[in-house]
């Protein structure tokens, strides 16, 4: 279970504010893959941005797009010198560091993620789905995962469908409305965009799987410690974000941000914000906190997929809270 940030965050946050007024700016580079940069995803960045809140915390914040090739490339990305952050799903960010990579997560920008089951007007249940094409995500990522686990609750083994597998929620919603799929997975606002447009959405992800950590911050050990300061001002200036989205006196500023940057109208906007606060879900941290809990049950879902061997991994070794800490989260 996430916990709200303590008053330090705060005080912190004021305390180096003045401290940082009149200062240059000091570059950052956040590295983001196109496809998440229109999809709900992004809204802490994109929020922290449009906000100022980066700006505030003297930082010159640049989105560096796109970084083609999928999720492993995120990773890739701080090794190469291309950016100094990025962001990425927790299990590329296991397998890189399983395999070498002294890449580390320092905050989490999204927890408990709900992907859709969308299919085609006339298939109106999971059992039409025997023998049908499917669009997925990456198969070693935990969309996959808990999109199998859902199809499987509903009594769809792997080789009852075939599988076809398409980065990016846009890209799999262009599938199924070419009729190339059948049935897709996606995420938000895409999926209500298209329920809305009269395709089929069968079920959720989260009837399936538990709550797990899905969407962090990485940076390199190596290159971090000598720019701490950069690291936490970035976090602080995360944290200020997901502040702003959980008010609700800005609902009608966050509706507007998430129609703008994903294309949808404001109407689909607020039936997002609905899914995740209507019943508070987790699906948002409160300021960036990493749910160690939510990382543990990655591991294992990856475990059970046979994507890491026995003894598994433990959570502390993808995770570095100094900088979370610094800045007054815990």
């Amino acid at each position: 279970m996430t916990r709200k940030p303590s008053i330090l965050f705060a005080l912190l946050f004021a305390a180096t504010f003045a401290m940082q007024a009149g200062a240059e700016p000091v570059v950052l580079r956040y590295g983001a893959a196109y496809s998440t940069l229109r999809s709900i995803y992004a809204l802490p960045i994109v929020v922290a941005d449009r906000q100022g809140f980066f700006e505030r915390e003297g930082l010159d914040f640049t989105i560096v797009v796109p970084i083609p090739g999928g999720s492993d490339k995120m990773i890739d990305a701080l090794h190469d010198g291309t950016v100094d952050i990025t962001h990425v799903a927790v299990p590329f960010l296991i397998r890189k560091a399983m395999a070498g990579s002294d890449a580390v997560a320092i905050a989490a920008e999204f927890n408990n993620p709900i992907y859709s089951v969308v299919a085609q007007p006339e298939i109106t249940n999971f059992a039409m789905l025997k023998g049908r094409r499917i669009g997925f995500a990456d198969p070693a990522g935990t969309i996959s995962m808990s999109i199998r686990k859902l199809l499987a609750k509903h009594g769809l083994g792997e080789t009852d469908y075939t599988t076809r597998i398409i980065e990016g929620t846009p890209a799999r919603l262009s599938c199924l409305k070419r009729g190339d799929c059948d049935a897709v997975a996606l995420g938000q606002p895409q999926d209500i965009a298209a329920h809305a447009e009269g395709l089929t959405l069968l079920g959720f992800s989260t009837e399936a799987t538990p709550a797990y950590l899905y969407m962090v911050t990485p940076t390199r050990r190596s290159c971090s410690e000598a720019h701490k300061d950069t690291l936490v001002r970035y976090v602080r200036a995360l944290g200020a974000a997901f502040q702003f989205i959980r008010d609700t006196r800005h609902r009608a500023a966050v509706i507007e941000i998430i129609s703008d940057s994903t294309g949808v109208p404001a109407a689909v906007a607020a039936s997002v914000l609905d899914l995740y606060f209507a019943q508070e879900r987790e699906v948002l941290p409160y300021a960036g906190e990493i749910d160690m809990t939510g990382l543990a049950q990655v591991i294992v879902m990856m475990g059970e997929a046979g994507l890491l061997p026995s003894p598994l991994p433990a959570p502390e070794k993808f995770v570095d809270r100094q900088y979370l800490l610094a800045a007054g989260v815990k």
